[in-house]
């Protein structure tokens, strides 16, 4: 899929993985983001997983540019899966974890997230977290494409 940038130019769609165990919360991200969260950027395309293993399955697989975990998924959190990931995967792209508390960023240290975000989910934080994200990885050597 390809789509006009801002200043003309055809991209491919950036592929962002959405993990959550509940469908509702992973169709509450695609909501907030949208297809196009900064016309910068080129078009999302989302990759929706349920499982853990899914999630292994689509890193390995690997064309992904961000992933967003959902640390409140079962029953494997993001956070546990992010670390798995940090740990296993060669040159994965950022992560970004959605977490239960606030208090519970330190946790996303640990797993080695790049960035977290509090449920009930903000669509603005979430927009200008990924935004961030995606900015920096894009056209970058390790971004998994």
């Amino acid at each position: 899929m390809t789509d006009p940038t801002a200043d003309g130019r055809t991209a491919a769609a950036l592929r962002v993985l959405v993990y959550a165990s509940n469908a509702a919360t992973r169709e509450r991200v695609r909501l907030a983001l949208g297809t196009r969260p900064h016309p910068d950027l080129p078009p999302l395309e989302f990759v929706d997983v349920a499982t853990p293993a899914a999630v292994i399955d689509r890193f390995d697989a690997g064309g992904l540019d961000l992933a967003i975990l959902d640390g409140e998924a079962t029953p494997a959190g993001g956070l546990g899966v992010a670390k798995q990931v940090k740990d296993e995967i060669d040159a994965p792209p950022p992560i970004l974890v959605l977490i239960g508390r606030r208090d519970d960023a330190w946790l996303a240290k640990w797993s080695r997230a790049e960035a977290t975000v509090a449920h009930p989910i903000d669509p603005m934080e979430l927009t200008s977290a990924v935004v961030r994200l995606l900015r920096g990885s894009v056209g970058s050597a390790g971004t998994g494409r």
